[in-house]
């Protein structure tokens, strides 16, 4: 089959859905043709006639995208990146041949927004090769990934690790218009001794995620996933999470679910997940979410789509 991904951002950011193209397309083109787009020409797209087209930026994207399905037979699969919002529900309306919902959370959401699409639940995931678990002396360091933008709420994490004793925190982050804002804020709060920000590929990430004890994720209740979730549990981190549906069904009993917005309380589960002894239950928990076996449902997605 020819399946065709678009993305605008790939190869210029390091986020999710950018993680999930480059993921699956590597193990989809074992047994496929397949091409990645950033520099998106419709006219050319209409020309090659794919059987399916994944588009992964939504809203006028997908309306694009849609016309053109009908104009040349390929079938739309649209996976639930943006998250429960406007974006997802403009996807929704555009009528695909399947939607992807990321949980069973956030496939029961879109099952309401359109009961006359498809829709199907495949998560994201990791890498369970790339992000292994390597024992290393505790270092009291948390650490916080996501782009700096108000959804990831890093300024929640910053405010929270102010209030642990001989704690670090490292943040992690590309893209995003509040970087210089997030420096400034963790570095007046923090010090330059308890606070770091950095800007790395995604292939540099099994390192980081060693150096640290535990990982920060306090996003808003409504983002769709948390690749980095999944990768920190495979390097055997546990994680404190914001406590909603989606947070509890990926993270399981491999970390501490809460209101970040309490300080207090966000504060207290981190110490307490630096003082737990987790065992392999962050590892075992990831492996839940293994990108060969995703690769392998979309695979069997792509089969049901064309019979």
């Amino acid at each position: 089959m020819k399946i065709l991904f678009l993305n605008k951002y790939q190869n210029k950011v390091s986020r999710g859905a950018e993680t999930f193209v480059c993921e699956l397309s590597k193990r989809l083109s074992k047994n496929h043709e397949v091409d990645v787009v950033s520099e998106i020409n419709y006219f050319n797209i209409l020309k090659k006639k794919y059987d399916f087209i994944i588009p992964t930026n939504g809203r006028f994207q997908a309306v694009i995208v849609r016309k053109i399905a009908w104009l040349t037979g390929a079938k739309v699969i649209i996976s639930g990146q943006s998250g429960l919002g406007f974006d997802d529900r403009i996807n929704l309306y555009t009528f695909p041949d399947a939607f992807v919902g990321l949980t069973t959370y956030q496939f029961n959401w879109a099952k309401k927004v359109n009961p006359f699409v498809k829709v199907v639940t495949i998560s994201n995931g990791v890498d369970l090769k790339k992000f292994s678990v390597i024992k290393s002396k505790p270092e009291n360091i948390v650490l916080s990934v996501g782009a700096f933008t108000v959804a990831k709420r890093h300024d929640l994490t910053i405010r929270a690790v102010e209030k642990l004793e001989n704690t670090k925190l490292i943040i992690v982050g590309g893209g995003g218009d509040k970087k210089q804002e997030i420096t400034d804020l963790g570095l007046k709060t923090l010090g330059k001794d308890g606070f770091e920000v950095v800007s790395i590929t995604h292939d540099k990430m099994p390192e980081i995620y060693k150096k640290a004890d535990v990982l920060a994720f306090p996003t808003v209740p409504w983002e769709s996933f948390g690749i980095a979730m999944v990768e920190a549990m495979a390097t055997g981190l546990p994680v404190v999470a914001t406590n909603d549906p989606i947070r509890h069904e990926i993270v399981g009993d491999a970390g501490i679910l809460v209101d970040p917005t309490n300080t207090e309380e966000y504060a207290e589960a981190l110490q307490k997940a630096l003082d737990t002894n987790w065992g392999n239950k962050p590892r075992k928990q990831a492996e839940k979410f293994s990108w060969d076996e995703i690769a392998e449902k979309y695979d069997n997605l792509f089969k049901e789509l064309t019979k």
